[in-house]
């Protein structure tokens, strides 16, 4: 397994990040990623400067860790688009590959969303595609 510094080392604009706000939350997410379930993932645009991270961009390849805070993937950003929480439709929910439908994606996010102080209604949405590049595992 690499370390920090050497994904860093591969990718050097590489931004790390963490799936999820929970362990197991973070592995079912990895687990979804690494088997190409999930292509798709997204957050409260708010979220990224309430954690003092940067957005996503198209073309920057991240590092996803797991809850340790070690090395799993090399994630390339495909796209980003904003959407609003209450705009979400069913064609969005199969590549997030965690949600049966858009009412269980619509009730996961809320509470989500609810947990990190965030939730309302018309909350707007970052939602990105994005590629494996790497798995490091």
């Amino acid at each position: 397994m690499l370390t920090c510094e050497q994904a860093q080392a591969r990718y050097p604009a590489a931004i790390t990040f963490t799936f999820g706000d929970s362990a197991s939350l973070n592995a079912l997410i990895l687990d979804l990623v690494r088997t190409g379930r999930k292509t798709v993932t997204c957050d409260a645009w708010d979220a990224y400067a309430a954690r003092a991270e940067p957005l996503p961009e198209p073309g920057r390849v991240d590092i996803a860790l797991d809850w340790g805070g070690m090395p799993q993937l090399a994630l390339r950003t495909v796209a980003i688009e904003r959407i609003k929480f209450c705009d979400m439709d069913a064609g969005r929910i199969p590549p997030q590959g965690e949600f049966r439908d858009l009412a269980d994606w619509k009730a996961g996010y809320e509470a989500y969303l609810r947990r990190a102080g965030l939730f309302q209604d018309d909350v707007l949405m970052l939602v990105e595609t994005f590629e494996v590049v790497e798995d490091f595992s």
